[in-house]
C-alpha cells in the first residue's frame, strides 16, 4: 500500500509512473487524513470488473434462495449455441 501527502501531487508525471508501475492504488493525504486515491486506468478496470462479478454473483444467490425460477443448464446453452454458434 502507497500513501503519499497531497503536496507530491504536483509532481503529476511521477504519480502517474508510480500507479502505472505498482498496478495498485495511491492513496493521498491531506493534514494526516485520507483525501484521495490515485490508480491506473487498468488498476481500476480490473476492480471495477471484480466488483462488478460480485455483485452479480450476489444478485444470482439471493434469487436462489428467494425461489426464483432456474433454467435448466443444457436448454440454457443449447440456446446460446442455437443463437450465437454458426
Amino acid at each position: 500500500m502507497q500513501i503519499v501527502p497531497i503536496r507530491d501531487l504536483k509532481d503529476t508525471n511521477k504519480i502517474c509512473e508510480r500507479a502505472q508501475t505498482t498496478s495498485e492504488p495511491i492513496f493521498v493525504t491531506k493534514n494526516g487524513y485520507g483525501a484521495l486515491v490515485v490508480m491506473s486506468m487498468e488498476a481500476y478496470e480490473r476492480n471495477y470488473a471484480a466488483a462488478e462479478l460480485r455483485r452479480k454473483l450476489k444478485e444470482a444467490e439471493d434469487e436462489f434462495e428467494n425461489g426464483v425460477d432456474l433454467l435448466d443448464g443444457k436448454a440454457a446453452l443449447a440456446a446460446l449455441r442455437a443463437k450465437y454458434v454458426k
